[in-house]
């Protein structure tokens, strides 16, 4: 058995992501502070459009796993908070998170948020990775 192992039970054909992960007791978690849409100067980028808000908190996730020595694919489970009232603009954020992390389906939480904590951001992404110990 791999380290993470995703976990999809058939009976609950519902979304595009795992239902669990398991990962061995072995590992190391790694518990990554919400991944904000903000570029090299801390600003929040693209105020009202949650796609490039989304891909540029991805970037970020993605700069911090590399800093920790683990990939998309080392992801067990992600939260992505969107400023939203309606289940469509959620989409928004889910299509760009589901073409970023491609066949690693990582079991996922998507939730609507009144406000998050830099003017204009619309998207914050929380993910937990697991990797061998060092």
């Amino acid at each position: 058995m791999p380290d993470l192992h995703l976990i999809r039970s058939p009976r609950l054909n519902h979304a595009e992501y795992a239902d669990a992960a398991i990962v061995r007791a072995n590992q190391e978690m790694i518990y990554m502070a919400g991944l904000c849409p903000l570029d090299s100067d801390g600003h929040v980028v693209a105020p009202g459009d949650i796609a490039t808000q989304t891909r540029q908190a991805l970037s970020n996730m993605d700069e911090v796993l590399s800093r920790c020595h683990v990939g998309r694919e080392d992801v067990a489970f992600l939260r992505v908070l969107v400023v939203a009232t309606e289940p469509k603009q959620l989409g928004v954020a889910w299509t760009v998170v589901r073409e970023h992390f491609g066949d690693h389906e990582v079991p996922a939480t998507l939730q609507g948020v009144p406000v998050l904590g830099y003017a204009d951001q619309l998207i914050e992404i929380e993910p937990i990775a697991a990797r061998p110990p060092r």
